[in-house]
């Protein structure tokens, strides 16, 4: 077995930014399934989806109707669609190859977070928390809403009870909850301003089991583990609950549907009390007992060994990381930004976080390199040793015992096609469907003027090391040579110049084999009249002409 070359001691978290994104101002970000691809959604409105790989921008999605922030981003199960929520009360669904409005649906109220059906290859339900009422499980066919039950009450026991929160003008009162699909997307698990999770049935919306959570808190976020094992809470307590689904996989509605049946002793609420006793059990808690923080946006790793939650102070931009025992590990410091969202890559130990001023941090691990992992008899020393060799180790040996004979078949056929199935993915159905990465849009590096500068100035190394004769001439006499002119000074030529460039470009005419002959046999014995046109192309150059070079009379025609 090889050795590793991470040191297997390392945890698989974050520890310091790697780099961040810039484009526009954004708000939200989400993976998709594979970790390949990031949406973020921006001020604007638009939807920028980086290519994770290579940090480029692969595609922005942009609608004319929409101006407002976008509040929330989430993907399709094959990543061929994203859902966009924003401030102006709209959903809006996009087709990301072709980059195109596939549907847009105006709601009652600001949606805060928005997701699709896990379940659905081809996204047509998904689920809405608006900013004070019940989620809303939304038709994005035909536009048609149902609401879900947040509460239940028994027939015959009186009025329900009013929340805490209500208005005095009588307006509806403020409640806000929190919603998520399971796995499959069977049922839906609604988090309450009363502190309870309701597990409800996402066909029939019918409630079969409710879980109290300790202290009544409004429960602000609710999130699934990408495994479906652990399911996270996030209340207005300030303290993270882990709580471990004893629900299968596959069938929980039909499972549920047997606890209700078996606990016909139980009546009303204390039998769907009991049924989430069966359902959900708690795990573990998380908080920060001495400064007594606001978490947001928590999430679990990728393999749900880690949970991290951020600081909700202003101006702070912390991270805090536990593992699923409880312990804290690390906490990570940002910039002076306050962060707004956060989310952990599906397959990587890697967290991106948004800061208010709308950029994108990626956090990466520190790693340290194992270098005895690439050679098996390679031993790492702390100091300095002398090596002592061994008796027989430059004996020689007959090569019949150096090459061993491999037993290797040669006539097997070895299989390039097969794609291996990922065990982070081993869960989940794969489709030839799955849209893994995008080709990024190149991005213009230089500009119209630059490009002016840059050939201007290829120009001037050319002229300058064309070797004309006088310059070297001038060189070996220790005369000045003009020194040549910036690209921003040779932009703005006057006629004048353009002219003498003109003449100059003429008098680079490859010279006929005669005239090559002559200017051998003349350059033996320099005449006066070489001197005599020397100066006179030195005078000339001080009236413009930087890169000429005279000529002989006698050759004028040969070159000319």
């Amino acid at each position: 077995m090889n050795v590793p070359i991470i040191d297997p001691l390392q945890g698989d978290f974050p520890e310091v930014i790697e780099e961040y994104l810039q484009h526009g101002n954004m708000k939200c970000i989400a993976f998709n399934r594979r970790g390949t691809l990031l949406a973020a959604g921006c001020a604007d409105g638009s939807c920028v989806i980086w290519d994770f790989e290579t940090r480029g921008v692969a595609k922005e999605l942009r609608d004319k109707d929409c101006i407002a922030p976008i509040t929330s981003v989430c993907w399709s199960k094959f990543g061929r669609h994203l859902l966009a929520s924003a401030t102006d009360k709209s959903l809006t669904l996009w087709n990301v190859i072709s980059g195109e409005k596939v549907t847009r649906i105006t709601l009652q109220q600001t949606t805060l977070h928005a997701s699709l059906h896990p379940g659905s290859c081809t996204p047509s339900v998904c689920l809405a928390c608006p900013l004070s009422s019940a989620p809303i499980l939304v038709d994005l066919n035909t536009g048609s809403s149902t609401v879900l039950p947040v509460s239940v009450t028994i027939p015959g026991n009186g009025p329900p009870l009013h929340p805490r929160n209500k208005f005095s003008d009588g307006s509806p009162p403020f409640t806000p909850t929190a919603a998520t699909f399971n796995k499959f997307g069977d049922l839906i698990y609604v988090g309450n301003s009363k502190g309870e999770i309701l597990i409800t049935d996402s066909k029939n919306i019918q409630v079969h089991a409710i879980i109290p959570i300790s202290g009544g808190a409004v429960v602000k976020d609710i999130v699934f583990s990408r495994n479906g094992q652990f399911l996270l809470t996030n209340s207005n307590d300030r303290v993270i609950r882990v709580y471990e689904n004893l629900l299968s996989q596959k069938g929980a509605t039909n499972e549920l549907e047997k606890l209700s049946s078996k606990n016909d002793a139980y009546e009303g609420i204390e039998r769907l009390k009991v049924n989430g006793s069966q359902c959900l059990i708690l795990f573990r808690e998380f908080q920060d007992a001495v400064t007594k923080i606001q978490w947001k946006a928590p999430c679990f790793s990728g393999d749900g060994e880690w949970i991290v939650g951020a600081s909700a102070s202003k101006g702070e931009h912390k991270l805090y990381i536990w593992d699923r025992a409880g312990y804290l590990v690390k906490i990570l410091e940002g910039p002076k930004e306050a962060l707004i969202d956060l989310a952990w890559h599906p397959v990587r130990p890697l967290v991106v976080s948004v800061s208010v001023a709308g950029l994108i941090y990626i956090w990466a691990k520190d790693y340290t390199e194992n270098w005895s992992a690439f050679a098996p008899d390679f031993k790492e020393l702390e100091e300095n040793e002398e090596y002592v060799e061994r008796e027989d180790e430059f004996d020689l040996m007959p090569e019949a015992e150096k090459v061993k004979e491999l037993d290797v078949n040669q006539d097997e056929e070895i299989d390039i096609v097969t794609v291996e199935k990922d065990s982070g993915f081993s869960d989940s159905d794969t489709s030839q469907e799955e849209l893994f990465f995008l080709p990024a849009i190149p991005s213009p590096d230089v500009l119209e003027q630059q490009d002016k500068c840059l050939g201007s100035s290829s120009k001037l190394e050319d002229s300058n090391h064309s070797g004309s004769p006088f310059s070297m001439e001038a060189v070996q006499n220790g005369q000045a040579i003009p020194a040549a002119s910036s690209p921003l000074e040779v932009i703005g030529t006057s006629p004048a110049e353009e002219a003498a460039e003109a003449t100059n470009s003429k008098r680079k005419r490859k010279p006929s084999a005669k005239g090559l002959e002559l200017q051998a046999e003349k350059g033996k014995k320099p005449s006066a009249k070489n001197k005599s046109s020397s100066k006179s192309s030195k005078s000339k150059n001080k009236h413009g002409d930087t890169n000429g070079f005279a000529l002989d009379d006698d050759l004028s025609d040969e070159y000319l």
